[in-house]
């Protein structure tokens, strides 16, 4: 079997090639002490007997995924206990295995590790499938603060699903691709799991842009014999002066994988030939003082390039990864991505998390050190705050799912924060005290705006005062959950003409203020105002409210008028306007405040609405003019790209933007812009109907 030779069990494969594949596991069991063999052998073959004849959509024998996601797991050294958990991690839920029998054969601990893996499938009949997704993702990253091994099984159970994923239906394919672009490949990527994340990456632009990702590899393997020679010049160059310094080196040769690419040929709005940068090198040494002389070295052969060196030893990323990067010039003009660092610093390169919090060949290695993860501390305290699903997925995101700078104290500790953070992320993130009395910063000894994006490595340093205090536009710049919630916090305190909920800010008037009806528990709804739409879902006129959606629990509302808490803002169904748009607020009988977009068509059939209009804005909304628009455009592979180059003339940014390949050789794409000014919509709108690829643009709704 090729696959096999290649280190991998292959995607398909029949009843009769089950007893080979085994043999194959068997022998890459080195690593375990034999008695740990024996283990992970019997629940092998446990699991064989459990799932019998069952099959997967591919009509392989089931048993094959178990025994694909333990054989992941074995190449990033797992530890006996989680291997046996992968082997069996489907039984609790596919089979009629009880956990008191699989903890009576395998101990509570594979019992845990497998419960903990099932209880972020077997999630039925909950709600919508958001909330549903949402509570799963909550759920499994709350194991992993338990035990960080949880989700190293559910990312090895991604990866394999993700490699057999071609046999599922079109828009399960594109839909499970998504997800694992979004979440599971960030999350192994703050693991330090890069082999498997740059794998999740590379399958996910597969089956989400497949016409693009079967032009990376053409052009990759097109290049691969030319480069392939000119790298080994280079290595030849650099060994010769490694030699003649006594230092051992090894040199291998990286490719960039697909998805890097992709991003890079995007990021630059270059086509393909134009990236130069495709493969690079890495040297591995034994010592960190060996590194720094390397670089030495490698400056002495090539030129570098400004601006491109990033020291992740000295300042190791919060994934623990370290690596000295710089570009060069190599021969011929060409540019050339080196990394250096030592055999240790590769294993924790490669295998994250697991190369030093885990086992190896049956001992504790280092002990429980998953407390010093940035990720799992972030969860931990989230979890203690009690993470509401319909928000978390979003902060996961936003927050810890994205790349991350890293800025000191003027004392030199060092704090973590989401790109784009500002000086008052960073005050809250300090101590909430000093959030809230914060008056001004400085970055590197220079006067800064508060709201202003801090930059990587800047010493940052906070002024404030006794007098004072948070301000409402504080929020529109905040990236920070913690931050976020602070400010929040201390304005639903300290003023009282502000509502908070749903992401919208009410401000009460004196006129609105006499308008509003409380609801106290079990009353009954009043019947909706004239002309104000109820939302979907709500409850019929004169039914009972229901507790969780028209009573709000005093611990988590923003408000108090009087001793009441229990107020509540709802979107207009007839125009739901969402974050961006122009907004007012109706102060309903009963139903708290319901939000229309400015110009909805229903304002004008209300008769009272001058007399009990709020107003109400977006809590993080921009200054800035927001508009969404919809492209059709021919299969090209720098859609992206043109557009961004579209909108930078006019002084737009590209908020979001998807691409769905619509059959054939259409691409259909969905974006979301900020302008400075709605005028210049109507100009950005002719510019990209220049695009050569462009075929039809609809939508520019604000």
């Amino acid at each position: 079997m090729a696959e096999v030779e290649r280190g991998q069990i292959p995607a398909a494969v029949a009843a009769s090639e089950v007893p080979e594949l085994l043999t194959y596991f068997t022998e890459r069991l080195t690593a375990y002490a034999p008695e740990e063999r024996d283990k992970i052998l019997s629940a092998a073959e446990w699991a064989r007997n459990l799932h019998g004849d069952q099959k997967r959509a591919s009509g392989d024998p089931f048993f094959i995924h178990p025994l694909s996601v333990a054989s992941i797991l074995v190449d990033i050294r797992m530890d006996a206990q989680g291997v046996i958990a992968a082997l069996l991690h489907d039984v609790l839920e596919d089979t009629e295995t009880s956990r008191q029998a699989l903890r009576k054969e395998f101990g509570r601990e594979v019992e845990s590790l497998v419960q903990g893996v099932t209880k972020i499938s077997v999630l039925r009949g909950r709600s919508s499938r958001s909330l549903q997704h949402a509570e799963t993702i909550r759920k499994m990253l709350f194991a992993m603060v338990k035990d960080v091994r949880v989700i190293l099984i559910k990312l090895a159970d991604k990866l394999h699903n993700m490699r057999t994923l071609g046999y599922l239906a079109p828009e399960d394919r594109v839909r499970i691709a998504q997800e694992t672009l979004d979440i599971y490949a960030p999350l192994a990527g703050r693991l330090g799991i890069s082999r498997i994340k740059d794998e999740l990456e590379d399958l996910s632009l597969k089956h989400l842009q497949p016409q693009v990702y079967e032009e990376i590899r053409r052009f990759v393997a097109d290049r691969k014999s030319e480069r392939a020679g000119y790298l080994e010049r280079v290595k030849e160059a650099i060994t010769r002066e490694a030699d003649a310094a006594r230092i051992s080196i090894s040199i291998e040769t990286r490719a960039k994988h697909f998805y890097s690419i992709y991003q890079k040929s995007r990021r630059r709005g270059k086509p393909l030939e134009e990236i130069y940068d495709l493969l690079g090198l890495r040297i591995l040494c034994e010592t960190a003082s060996q590194c720094y002389e390397l670089l030495g070295l490698v400056h002495q052969v090539f030129m570098p390039i400004e601006g491109r060196f990033k020291d992740y030893i000295a300042m190791p990323k919060s994934n623990r990864y370290q690596s000295l990067h710089t570009t060069v010039m190599g021969f011929e003009g060409k540019i050339i991505e080196i990394q250096i660092r030592t055999q240790a610093m590769h294993q924790t390169a490669e295998n994250g998390i697991a190369a030093h919090w885990l086992y190896k060949s049956g001992v504790r290695k280092e002990g429980e050190k998953t407390k010093e993860l940035s990720l799992i501390n972030k969860l931990r305290e989230w979890q203690g705050a009690g993470a509401v699903s319909s928000d978390f997925l979003d902060e996961i995101k936003k927050e810890l799912l994205k790349d991350s700078i890293y800025v000191f104290t003027p004392k030199g500790d060092v704090v973590e924060l989401p790109y784009g953070s500002t000086a008052i992320d960073f005050a809250y993130q300090i101590h909430t005290d000093i959030g809230e009395h914060c008056t001004g910063a400085k970055a590197d000894g220079a006067i800064i705006p508060l709201k202003e994006p801090l930059k990587n490595t800047q010493v940052v340093e906070i002024m404030t005062s006794k007098t004072a205090h948070p301000r409402l536009d504080w929020l529109r710049y905040v990236k920070t959950s913690k931050a976020r919630s602070r400010v929040k916090h201390w304005l639903a305190q300290n003023e009282p003409d502000l509502i908070f909920d749903r992401n919208i800010v009410a401000r009460k008037t004196e006129e609105a203020q006499k308008a509003i009806v409380f609801q106290k528990p079990g009353d009954k709804t009043p019947a909706a105002d004239k002309g104000a739409a109820p939302l979907p879902g709500a409850p019929a006129e004169g039914a009972p409210a229901a507790p969780e959606t028209q009573i709000r629990d005093p611990s988590k509302v923003s408000i108090r008028i009087g001793q009441e808490r229990n107020f509540m803002i709802r979107i207009a169904a007839c125009c739901t306007p969402s974050t961006g748009d122009a907004i007012v607020g109706y102060v309903s009988r009963g139903r708290g405040i319901t939000v229309h977009r400015i110009g909805c068509p229903s304002i004008a059939t209300i008769k009272d609405f001058s007399e009990r209009s709020i107003d109400v804005e977006w809590e993080t909304v921009s200054p800035k003019s927001t508009r969404r628009f919809q492209v059709t455009a021919r299969m090209t592979s720098n859609l992206f790209s043109e557009i961004e180059g579209a909108l930078k003339k006019f002084g737009g940014h590209l908020i979001e933007g998807k691409l769905e390949q619509d059959g054939g050789e259409v691409l259909r794409g969905f974006f979301t812009v900020e302008l400075d000014n709605r005028e210049d919509f109507g100009r950005v709108m002719k510019s990209l109907r220049t695009i050569p690829s462009v075929m039809t643009i609809s939508g520019g709704s604000a």
